[in-house]
Order: C-alpha cells, then sequence, then structure tokens
C-alpha cells in the first residue's frame, strides 16, 4: 500500500536529515535558511535550493529563515530584497524570521577582535596586487605576508583605525592567519574584513569596515540556530573555512554544511551577474521579462509556483551537476495547464472572412464548453454571425501537399460551429488578400456534411464581438543548449524569441480576465493575461506552445 510518506522524493541529504533526527542530533531540530544575497532577482537555481531548504525544514517539522547576505552594500538595494520576499512568498513558503547579516555587524566585529587576540587574524598591509602574487596557485604554494607577525596590540590599533574610518579602501585588509601552503587556496590566510567607505541601507554610515561572505556566512547560521546549512556545490571547497571559523569561535550553535548540484538547464543562463547584463544591455525588458529564468520572470510568462514546485521535484537533489532538458520543465506547466485552463479562441494575424449565405442582420449564440475535460469548468457563449476572423495561415490559394485547412473552393470545419466553403478571394490593388468571400452549411452544426468529408478544424472569432488584442509569443531565450560554451553567451542569443501580434483578435471573454488569467488558444497554445493589459486593450504572452516544438 502507498502512504504520502512513499511519495517524498529520497535524496541524500534527506537521508542524512533523518538520521540526524533518528539519532537526537541537534535535539531532533532541523533548521535550515535560505541566505541570497539582494543584488538581483532570485532565478530557477535558487527555486531549487528554496524548495530543499524550506520543504526539508517543513518535512521534519522545522523551521527556515530568509536571511538577506547585505555585506556589499555597492550592489545591494531594497528593490531586490522586496522581489527575493515577493518570489519566496509567491512559491507559497513561510519563513521563521526575516534576517540580515547586518543584523550580526557588531557580533562579527567582537568575533574580529577575538581572532586577533587570539593570535589568529592580522591586519594586512599588501596591495590586492601583491596578496594575489603571494597567494601561490593550484601547484605552489604561497608565502607569507610580511606583515602576518605583526603584534596583537598592532593589529588591534589597526583594526580599530580601519573601522573608525583612518585609512582609505586597500590600504588594509583583515586577514585569518592559517596555512599559505594549504592545497586548498581557500585556506591560504583568507580575507574576512576590508575597508569599504559606502553608505549602508540599513546601518547607514555606521561601519567603513564590511565583512566577507566565508566569514560572515558560518557565523549567521551558528547565530541563528541553523543545523543545516544546505549550499550548492560551488562552496565545497569553501567548507574547510566555514568549520575552522566555527572553530576558533566556539559559537553555542554549531551548524553543518552540505553541498548538493546546482541546476544547470539547457537553453538558459542561471547567474545573476550574466542576467544583470542582458537586463543592463536591454537584450531583455527587465528581470521580469518573460524569456527571463528568474521567478518574476516565469510568474509573468504564466509559470505557476506548483509547476516550478514540480520541476524541482522531478530533477532532484544529487551530489552531482547535470544539464537539465528545458522539455521538462516545459512539460510541468504544459501538464497543468492541460488540466485546468479554459479554452478560448484567438486569432493572432487575421484575416476577415464574410459568410455570404448568412442574414447580415442575424447573430446566432452558441454554447461552448469550456474544457472538453472538465464539465464542472461549465459553458461559455460565442457568437456566430455574417463577419469572422480566421487566421490567415489557415487560408492558401495554392495550397502545399498534405494542406488541411482552407482553400479556393474547399470546405473547412470552423470549430463548434459551421462548415464553411470559400468561394471567392478579394484582394486590393496590390493582389494582397483582404478578404474571402464564403458560403455556409446550415445543416452542418454539430453534424457532419452528407455525402462529404471535411477534414479541416480552424478557429475563429465573430467579428462583431471580437476584441483587438497584443498577444506576444515568446520563445526560447537563446538558441543554443549551452549559451555559457560561446566565448561571448550574449552571441547565443535567440533571435526570434519574441514575435509580437498588434492586432489579434480574441474572444470577448478574454479582454474582462484578470492578470495571470491563464487559457488555452485552441491550436495556438497555452497564454496567460500580462499586467500590460488595460482595459481598451488586453495584452497576453504565450507560455508554452501545445507541444514542444524544439525537439529535434
Amino acid at each position: 500500500m502507498t502512504t504520502e510518506t512513499d511519495l517524498i522524493p529520497t535524496h541524500f541529504i534527506r537521508n542524512m536529515i533523518e538520521k540526524d533526527v533518528a539519532n537526537n542530533k541537534h535535539d531532533k531540530l532541523v533548521a535550515t535558511r535560505f541566505p541570497p544575497e539582494p543584488n538581483g532577482y532570485l532565478h530557477l537555481g535558487h527555486a531549487k535550493s528554496i524548495c530543499l531548504n524550506f520543504g526539508i525544514a517543513e518535512e521534519f517539522n522545522g523551521w527556515t529563515n530568509l536571511r538577506f547576505d547585505d555585506t556589499n552594500p555597492d550592489k545591494e538595494s531594497e528593490e531586490y530584497m522586496s522581489a527575493i520576499k515577493r518570489d519566496v512568498d509567491w512559491l507559497g513558503f513561510e519563513w521563521k524570521s526575516l534576517c540580515y547579516s547586518s543584523d550580526y555587524f557588531d557580533q562579527l566585529y567582537d568575533y574580529a577582535v577575538l581572532l586577533v587576540k587570539k593570535g589568529v587574524a592580522y591586519v594586512d598591509s599588501l596591495s590586492a596586487e601583491e596578496i594575489r602574487e603571494y597567494r601561490g596557485s593550484l601547484t605552489e604554494p604561497g608565502k607569507e605576508s610580511p606583515y602576518r607577525n605583526r603584534s596583537v596590540e598592532q593589529n588591534i590599533e589597526l583594526l580599530e583605525g580601519m573601522n573608525n574610518g583612518e585609512y582609505e579602501e586597500g590600504e588594509h585588509i583583515l586577514r585569518l592567519k592559517i596555512d599559505m601552503a594549504s592545497s586548498n587556496i581557500n585556506m591560504r590566510d583568507p580575507a574576512i574584513y576590508r575597508i569599504k567607505k559606502t553608505h549602508h541601507y540599513r546601518t547607514a554610515d555606521k561601519w567603513n569596515i564590511y565583512p566577507l561572505y566565508d566569514y560572515t556566512h558560518c557565523l549567521s547560521d551558528a547565530i541563528e540556530g541553523i543545523t543545516h546549512s544546505l549550499c550548492t556545490l560551488e562552496f565545497e571547497d569553501h567548507r574547510p573555512l566555514y568549520n575552522w571559523v566555527l572553530e576558533q569561535i566556539q559559537p553555542e550553535g554549531r551548524p553543518e554544511q552540505t553541498e548538493f548540484g546546482p541546476l544547470n538547464l539547457e537553453y538558459t543562463v542561471l547567474s545573476k551577474r550574466k542576467l544583470l547584463q542582458l537586463v543592463e544591455s536591454k537584450k531583455v525588458s527587465g528581470w521580469d521579462d518573460p524569456r527571463m529564468p528568474t521567478l518574476s520572470g516565469l510568474r509573468r510568462r504564466g509559470y505557476t509556483p506548483a509547476s516550478i514546485k514540480e520541476f524541482c521535484k522531478l530533477i532532484g537533489i544529487t551530489k552531482n551537476s547535470a544539464l537539465i532538458e528545458l522539455l521538462v520543465l516545459e512539460n510541468c506547466i504544459r501538464d497543468e495547464l492541460n488540466e485546468m485552463a479554459e479554452r478560448r479562441m484567438a486569432v493572432l494575424e487575421p484575416i476577415k472572412v464574410v459568410v455570404t449565405t448568412w442574414p447580415e442582420d442575424k447573430i446566432e449564440t452558441l454554447q461552448v464548453a469550456n474544457h472538453p475535460n472538465q464539465p464542472e469548468l461549465g459553458n461559455r457563449s460565442i457568437n456566430f454571425g455574417r463577419e469572422l476572423y480566421i487566421e490567415r495561415s489557415d487560408f492558401e490559394e495554392i495550397p502545399p501537399p498534405k494542406f488541411k485547412r482552407l482553400i479556393t473552393g474547399g470546405e473547412v470545419r470552423l470549430r463548434s460551429s459551421y462548415v464553411i466553403r470559400c468561394d471567392t478571394v478579394v484582394k486590393d490593388d496590390d493582389n494582397n488578400i483582404i478578404e474571402l468571400h464564403c458560403s455556409h452549411d446550415p445543416e452542418t452544426l454539430g453534424k457532419k456534411p452528407e455525402g462529404r468529408k471535411v477534414k479541416g478544424v480552424i478557429h475563429w472569432v465573430s467579428a462583431a464581438d471580437a476584441v483587438s488584442a497584443e498577444v506576444r509569443v515568446y520563445d526560447r531565450l537563446f538558441s543554443q543548449p549551452e549559451p555559457l560554451a560561446h566565448e561571448n553567451f550574449i552571441d547565443a542569443l535567440n533571435p526570434d524569441s519574441l514575435q509580437t501580434h498588434p492586432d489579434a483578435k480574441v474572444e470577448y471573454a478574454v479582454s474582462t480576465a484578470a492578470v495571470e488569467t491563464r487559457f488555452q488558444f485552441e491550436r495556438q497554445g497555452y497564454f496567460v493575461v500580462d499586467k500590460d493589459t488595460t482595459t481598451e486593450r488586453p495584452v497576453l504572452n504565450r507560455v508554452v506552445p501545445l507541444r514542444d516544438n524544439w525537439t529535434k
């Protein structure tokens, strides 16, 4: 018999925590944190971490903090913090406490003084270039700074002077005294404080020095009582430093760092720095451009929290990094919308059809199901009249082989209504088709025509009550599966990632829908109402096509 527990995905982190709880480690507490730096918007890679940290804590009746790693005020902003909180909330997760690394600046400074007094930290006066030179390489050991053996008194005096603003940026730096010959470069006397005379949005101008990430992170975890510090593989080589600092300080809490494989996704770049480059170079309209892999971009594209969580569940948690097919993500939202999105008809490139056999003043109201497999979603009314719009690509004067739509002298069924026959093509002086004159078979409403077979079925909207809309057909932002394999990832951008249809025609029911309402436009794909919508003009974004059109 399958239980709810059987449906929870098992992975090495879950197994580790399950064992910790069974052994009464950390008094059976599971406390995690999600600690983004507020220097950009969250993307899908962050979603994987969010789902892991919040999900695993919730499963074991623990809690998760949302912490802003705000130690680099040059690149951080309130805008980014607001966006991060909004995205985590949108995904449906609740944090126990909203924390900031800057909450601990006083305590972190006191710890730094303690390290100096213990003789394991010193103020270095080498230049940044000299520090790089002294550090050595992966194959050669580093060498000790000539300032490494300053007295405790000298170091305290210099550190206080740094904090009081007596020195310029780059003049001094506070480093840990570990091992310049270590095979792990992160352990070669890493810097923990640098002079930065920058206004901080929370602490104002109190500090002229700011702590660095490796020093701040482990101590923030300890101060908050975090038990399991879960992070991606890029921090694996930093774990010895994480543990070294905790061992020296001996805080009350002793968190443990565990790494997992980061998300790598086809046709996508998951780097805040590179995404910022796209925004600043105006290759996209902003962080929430529907082509962006940011959570705000995916939300505007029409993805749901459930689809993103399902994606994170499907890809799982492993110790290695693997390239995930974008189709996995697209199928998550496609499967969800197939079940819940109401159907509508929309014509993106309209051509007018005049049904000459239909009375000019007659309007027939037809009842159409909102979903073919969800009767509880009810029906809607659509009007059939003398003038209609069909898709321009659904008509050909000289059809290619196997063309099963409307042709001159041919018949086609209009979805949920009548069979029509194209009798005349009307053109302008430049020989452009401007109108089709058709006749209809009045016996074919809900019935097959007698004595002949009509193969094609096309969608349409009534000209009398259709609403003009802007429809944006979004596609993959990059044309290559691995954009970063290019010397310049910008060169891999897909020139056809956005096609705009400024004069599309949609059913009236679409025009009254709220922002983020999702529909399936029959034969077109899944679409969502965009925030640019106005009372006069709806704007819709394509979420995904009905089926994958990239697979060869």
